[in-house]
Formats: structure tokens, C-alpha cells, sequence
């Protein structure tokens, strides 16, 4: 269950044997390789070294290490750079971002397509039934440095190309993209232009086809690779490393190719990456929010349709957040078990030994730079390995009682159209996920369309345009359902609904929304009635037929119930956010724990687990047998328990 990244082209051949020993000494099954070593491979076109990578692998497959092997891509070499810049990409402005760190390259290039596939059919034909490999690494963390989108002359080419099979004729374009305004409208598909660089703000249509358009480019690039690996590596398994609050394209489409998700868990990093207080900031510095890795956890299981892996756990301080902090003591041990806690099937650490050279030098290890001697966070690896030997094989996670609808798209249109400058799709869904979490409720990330039948509690954050399968497994649900504001604002072609929000929504919950007021920082709305607290930031003016269950302050309806859905009005504070989710999980029938908010719970079959991410003890529910840890929770401890 546990495993580490390694890098054995970083280091002396006469290490391997011995490095590859304590991995296992450590509790360590899996060893991931590969993923950055294109130019070690091929010094020059066609001139190719395999020597020290069959060696490698040959050494760790021979201490009993079952090795999941990455495809280079994430990293061209120099020498394709300068044979072809047309891979390059560029941003925003029209620059180009050039060689000398990673991920430089655009998805639109078909050049790129060319290169990927013959380095990964021929890395398939020579590894891909080796004894000791078991699974593959498509690239290294899609969109990662704002990777995703790129602007250069390769991209409008292809974008033109994906136009042309969407649209068919540039008069259902036009229509779709409302070119009449501005009298934006082109006559042919050469027309089409890349929506940046304008005087003022671009088409949203554009812009959000503009963003469909690398998202379908990264998921079909990355099943050209699963297709190859498939083909000359049967009965290995595939995945991808997906990263934190990276949202620039559809997970779940990408997923759709692999056998497993993946990702990359920076607890501690992603407190800076997030748009907290700077109160929460410093709370949090030293240990991370106590959602953000289980949000991810819960997310990536949805994603990879049950399946999921940490591909690199965060070890100690990391070198790429504005501040890095070194974990309090526990956290390692705490995030490791956590994972497993929601249903990880591994849990890998990133990396064997801290680099004592180039840009991640900063990035701690397991082991301590250049050394043969565990750092901190390794001890607290190695007491993991010691205690999962204690463990019988944990049990099946199961389904949760919530589900929460998780829509990539929102993310764009929102990022697209803010309305209001703080209106944050992903922090919108974190809070929510966050107040559930509060209650020590167990949660499922749910693909937009999917089912949502069995559910006892669905919350659908924002889904800005309510697809006709995702109205279909609403309408089917039997649930409580509740569903926030912007929800059903735009149809396919951003526009606004002829029957106004919440579109097709609107006879559900009997509503329709006729204005929208974004508050700046400092101004709120109160609300009361069944529940109480404020609006912030986005404030809907709702004509409703619906039963009322709070107002705003000058009588307009804030929360509505129609059946089994409630529609809240607002991007709510904590305060009504914890009063409304608490209402709905008492109309669902679930019996809910009002939880210390650094204190959460997770269970996993007949397992509960609790992590104290704070200053102060708690103490667990009496009468249970406790399998891991104490009946005194203290900061930064663990503890496991069945009822």
C-alpha cells in the first residue's frame, strides 16, 4: 500500500541495490520511474541509451519492488525543441514559453502527437512486458504551471479543425456564438481568431469553446498514449497523476481512457495555492486544512470510477509555494493514513531522496539530501510500513450517503464571466465539501449525468449549464437535493435561458431568477428564517412559487423548497452555509456529528477513522474497539476504530 517516486538517473549506479533494499525494509511495494528521463533515453534523434534503464529496472524488480514506469512526455528534450519550436506554447500574450523547466510543450501541435507517440511506442515495445512493471504513468500532471491553454499559431490551426467538426458552417458558428453582437461575425473558418489580445473583454462564447477545445485536446492526447501502451503492454494498468485545484480540463474525460486515477497530494503547498484568509493561512500553515487532501481524495474516486492512488505524497517542506513550512510532526503519518482512509489503493511519496541540485533542491525526501539516513517524514513512513503490517487488508470504502455533482465546466464559464471578481467555482465547492465534512459526513464526487440514484443528500455546489443527463438523474433521485446559485444560468452556447435561471431547473424548483447583485468585500445580505447568516458575494433576486425557508432582509426569498430540492440564493457565509447544509442533512435522514473543525472522520467499511489536525485532544465515541491509536486523539494523531 505504500509506495515512492524515483529517479535513479539522478544517481550513482552502485546506489540502486542498496536504495532499492530499504524501499523494501520501509514498508515500500511500489517504485514509480521514468516520468522526466526523455533526453537520458535519447541523447539525439534516434541515438538511444537503454542500458541504465534496464539495469534499473532489473535491480528493483529483483528486491520484490513492482515498478510503474511514466512515459517522458512531460519533458522534450533540447534538441526536439530546436528541431521543432512548433511544439512550444505560448501564452496568453502571444509569448512563447521556452525550454528549461517542464511541460513546454502545446497539445494542439500535431508534430507534438507525432513525437509522443514514436518515444511511447517504443518505450512500450521494450518495457511493456517486463516482469517486473505493472502499470503505466501517461505524461506528468496535465496543466500544471497553467499548461493547459495555449495561444500560438499551432493552437488556432487546430482549433479552427475542431470548429469545423463542431459547427459544420460558419452560420450555425455564428449563431452559436452570438456574432452578431459586435458584429463579430466571420464568413469562412479561416476567419476564426484566437479569443485573447482583444481591446476588451472576448466573446465568452468563444472563450468557452476556446476552453472545450484543449480539454478534448488533452484527453484525446493522453488515450493516443493509452492506446499505444495497451496495444504492446497488455495486462498493465494505466494512469495519469492529476494535481490539485487544477481544473483547466475534465478530469473525468481524461479518466475515461485509464484504469485508475492518480494524484499528486501537496497538503500543505495548496494552502497557499488556495484562496484562504490569511487568518486561515497561518492557522493552517504547518499541518494543511483538514479538507484539502480528503477534498481530493473523494474527488479523484470519482474520477477514476472507484480507483484511486496518491502518486506523491508531500514528505516534508516542498520548494514551490511562496512560504513552505515543515509539517508538524505527525502530518506525514496523518496524510498517509488518510488517504487510505478514503479509499487509496496506494499511497506513494514523492521522492526516495531529497535533490541536492536544479529547481526542486528545496523539496524534501524520505531520505535527506544526498544521504542514506531517513529524513522526518521518512520515520514517520517507516512507522506507517510497521503498522499496516498490524492491519488486516482494509475493506471495501463503499458508497456514501452524499454526493457532490462536480462540474468541470462551471470552473470555466465562471472563470470565463465572474460577474464578480471572488466568485471562485472551486472555492464555492470546497465550502460546501468543507461544511459536509463538519458534520462527519462521508462523501462522493459524482460526474455530471451520472446517476444519482441511492444517494440520501445531493448538493450541486453550481452547475451553470444543466445538461440534459444531468436533469435526467436529478429528476430519476430520490434523494434531498440541494442545489446552489448560477445553477442552470447559461445554456451550451453561454446564453442565458429563455425561461431565465434556473433554466431547466425552473419549474423544479419553481423559480426564476430575474437579477443578480455581486457584493464587493465588506458588503453582505442578512437571512433568516429556518436558517440565518448572510449572503456574500453573488445575491440572486428570485420570483419563486416554491415554499420560502429564509429571506434576505428586504423579503426576498433566500433559501426555497420544492419537493425533495432546495435552491439556495447565494454564495452563503459560514454561517448560513453550516445552517443550511445541516437542515438538508437532517431532511435526508442522516445522522450527522457537529465535529471540532480540525477534528474529521472517515469510514471505510467497518473501519472509522479520525485525524486532529489542531492545537487541542479530543476524545472518540465510547464504546468502540479501537484497532489504530488511542481513545485520546492528540494533535496530529490518528486513530482507528470499529463501532
Amino acid at each position: 500500500m505504500l509506495g515512492v517516486c524515483y529517479y535513479p538517473e539522478h544517481w550513482n549506479e552502485e546506489r540502486w541495490a542498496d536504495d532499492a533494499r530499504r524501499m523494501r525494509e520501509l514498508g515500500i511495494s511500489f517504485v514509480r520511474i521514468g516520468e522526466f528521463a526523455w533526453s537520458r533515453l535519447e541523447p539525439s534523434r534516434g541515438n538511444f541509451d537503454f542500458g541504465w534503464l534496464d539495469r534499473a529496472m532489473d535491480v528493483l524488480a529483483a528486491a520484490g519492488l513492482k515498478i510503474v514506469l511514466g512515459t517522458p512526455t512531460a519533458t522534450p528534450p533540447k534538441w526536439l525543441v530546436d528541431e521543432y519550436p512548433d511544439i512550444l506554447p505560448y501564452d496568453e500574450q502571444g509569448k512563447v514559453r521556452g525550454f528549461g523547466s517542464r511541460r513546454h510543450y502545446t497539445f494542439s501541435s500535431d508534430t507534438w502527437w507525432r513525437e509522443s507517440a514514436r518515444i511511447v511506442e517504443i518505450i512500450a515495445k521494450r518495457y511493456g512486458e517486463h516482469p517486473g512493471l505493472v502499470g503505466w504513468q501517461t505524461d506528468n500532471e496535465y496543466g500544471c504551471h497553467d499548461t493547459t491553454l495555449s495561444w500560438g499559431a499551432e493552437d488556432l490551426k487546430s482549433f479552427k479543425r475542431w470548429l469545423r467538426l463542431r459547427y459544420q458552417s460558419t452560420e450555425q458558428l455564428n449563431e452559436a456564438w452570438g456574432s452578431v453582437f459586435w458584429s463579430m461575425d466571420v464568413n469562412s473558418f479561416d476567419e476564426v481568431f484566437l479569443p485573447n489580445l482583444t481591446v476588451t473583454e472576448a466573446n465568452p462564447a468563444t472563450r468557452l469553446d476556446f476552453w472545450r477545445f484543449h480539454s478534448d485536446q488533452v484527453a484525446a492526447y493522453d488515450k493516443m498514449q493509452c492506446d499505444i501502451l495497451r496495444k504492446h503492454s497488455p495486462d498493465r494498468w494505466i494512469t495519469h497523476n492529476f494535481m490539485g485545484f487544477v481544473s483547466d480540463f475534465d478530469h473525468f474525460k481524461v479518466a475515461d481512457n485509464l484504469d485508475l486515477a492518480s494524484w499528486d497530494s501537496y497538503p500543505i503547498g495548496f494552502v497557499e495555492k488556495f484562496p484562504f484568509t490569511e487568518d486561515e493561512r497561518n492557522r493552517w500553515a504547518e499541518t494543511s486544512h483538514p479538507d484539502i487532501a480528503s477534498y481530493h481524495h473523494d474527488l479523484y474516486r470519482g474520477v477514476g470510477k472507484g480507483r484511486f492512488w496518491v502518486m506523491e505524497q508531500q514528505p516534508g517542506p516542498v520548494n514551490w509555494a511562496p512560504w513552505n513550512p515543515v509539517p508538524k510532526p505527525g502530518m506525514v503519518r496523518l496524510w498517509t493514513w488518510e488517504a487510505l482512509a478514503h479509499g487509496a489503493e496506494v499511497v506513494s511519496y514523492f521522492r526516495w531522496r531529497q535533490a541536492p541540485f536544479a529547481q526542486e533542491q528545496m523539496h524534501a525526501g524520505l531520505n535527506m539530501s544526498g544521504l542514506d539516513e531517513l529524513s522526518p517524514g521518512g520515520m514517520e513512513a517507516q512507522q506507517v510500513g510497521e503498522e499496516l503490517k498490524a492491519i488486516a487488508a482494509l475493506p471495501e470504502s463503499g458508497k456514501a450517503q452524499v454526493a457532490l455533482v462536480f462540474d468541470y465546466q462551471s470552473y470555466w464559464t465562471t472563470m470565463i464571466q465572474p460577474q464578480g471578481k471572488d466568485f471562485r467555482y472551486e472555492e464555492l465547492c470546497f465550502r460546501w465539501y468543507e461544511a459536509l465534512r463538519r458534520l462527519g459526513l462521508d462523501i462522493d464526487f459524482v460526474r455530471p449525468g451520472n446517476s444519482l440514484e441511492g444517494y440520501a443528500l445531493i448538493v450541486v455546489p453550481c452547475m451553470t449549464e444543466v445538461d440534459v443527463a444531468t436533469e435526467a438523474a436529478l429528476r430519476k433521485a430520490t434523494g434531498q437535493i440541494l442545489v446552489g446559485a448560477r445553477t442552470g444560468s447559461r445554456d451550451r452556447n453561454f446564453v442565458i435561458p429563455h425561461n431565465l435561471p434556473p433554466g431547466p431547473l425552473g419549474e423544479r424548483t419553481g423559480n426564476r431568477v430575474i437579477q443578480v447583485s455581486t457584493l464587493r468585500p465588506g458588503l453582505s445580505d442578512a437571512v433568516a428564517g429556518e436558517v440565518s447568516g448572510a449572503a456574500i458575494r453573488w445575491r440572486e433576486t428570485v420570483q419563486t412559487t416554491s415554499n420560502v425557508l429564509a429571506h434576505f432582509a428586504n423579503g426576498d426569498p433566500a433559501l426555497t423548497e420544492n419537493d425533495n430540492m432546495l435552491y439556495l440564493a447565494c454564495w452563503a457565509d459560514e454561517a448560513l452555509l453550516s445552517d443550511v447544509i445541516a437542515l438538508v442533512a437532517q431532511k435526508a435522514g442522516l445522522d450527522t456529528i457537529a465535529l471540532p473543525d480540525y477534528i474529521r472522520i472517515r469510514r471505510r467499511g467497518n473501519l472509522t477513522f479520525a485525524f486532529n489536525y489542531g492545537t487541542m485532544a479530543w476524545s472518540i465515541p465510547a464504546g468502540v474497539t479501537l484497532v489504530l491509536g488511542r481513545d485520546v486523539l492528540e494533535p496530529q494523531a490518528v486513530s482507528v476504530w470499529t463501532a
